[in-house]
């Protein structure tokens, strides 16, 4: 599903990420932690296109996408969920949800413009779509609010159900977890796992190990811009040179 080679960026000479290769099977869930300043967040904007890479190549669903855009990767495919809650403000959770699908719809400027019936027909189509994904991450009550009073774990559901409405073949996660009370965390976890069962695959970044440990098929760590460990949780977890990176043990 997704091919990261060689991949390397610097900033101002000192590298975030250096050499760093990975790879993340269809249908698979796929964790990248590591300690503050492993690279973690530089990796995940180089895969999503908001960095460019200086060496090394990224390959979506085979082809070869790290010189495209970060929309034209989307429309390929990703779908993306920032650690920062993002919402437009003014407008309601449904509509805010809309807006990840209004890129792929069939309708023209012109259609929209002037409300011609295929331009009404996408509307009630990505509605349709939008409710179901708030449905799907538990916001459907909240669904007529202005976006802009949701709580931020109720902010972080709305970006997955905006990123869901666009039936992604891979998922990015980045830091969801982070300052989510428990019952959050909880059902962000749960609403994971859910996915998972159903085939979509997931890149989740994270500094939480447990809640990593918990939904990762597979767990790949950095440390200081490069890949020190990468297989499945429990043997990553007891990885001499994890312990001294991330735990602070000595290796």
């Amino acid at each position: 599903m997704l091919a990261v080679q060689g991949v390397s960026r610097s900033f101002g000479g000192v590298y975030a990420v250096r050499d760093v290769t990975l790879d993340v099977a269809d249908g698979e869930v796929c964790g990248v932690i590591g300690p503050n300043g492993a690279g973690k967040s530089t990796l995940f904007n180089l895969i999503t296109g908001h960095l460019a890479a200086e060496r090394g190549e990224i390959s979506f669903l085979g082809r070869r996408v790290d010189r495209l855009a970060p929309h034209r990767r989307a429309r390929l495919g990703m779908s993306i969920v920032f650690q920062a809650a993002r919402v437009f403000r003014g407008m309601t959770v449904r509509e805010n949800v809309m807006v990840g699908l209004h890129g792929r719809t069939s309708a023209g400027f012109v259609a929209a413009a002037l409300r011609l019936p295929r331009h009404r027909r996408d509307e009630r189509e990505i509605a349709a779509r939008a409710d179901a994904a708030l449905d799907r991450v538990g916001l459907s009550e909240w669904a007529d609010r202005p976006a802009d009073q949701l709580p931020i774990g109720q902010q972080r559901a709305l970006q997955l159900a905006r990123a869901l409405c666009a039936r992604p073949r891979l998922l990015l996660l980045d830091e969801p977890a982070s300052g989510l009370r428990g019952q959050e965390r909880e059902r962000l976890a749960e609403l994971v796992e859910e996915l998972r069962a159903g085939g979509l695959t997931i890149l989740l970044v994270e500094h939480d190990v447990a809640f990593v440990t918990r939904l990762a098929d597979r767990i790949v760590v950095l440390d200081l811009g490069r890949v020190i460990a990468d297989g499945p949780p429990a043997e990553v977890r007891n990885d001499p040179l994890v312990l001294a990176a991330y735990l602070g043990q000595s290796a």
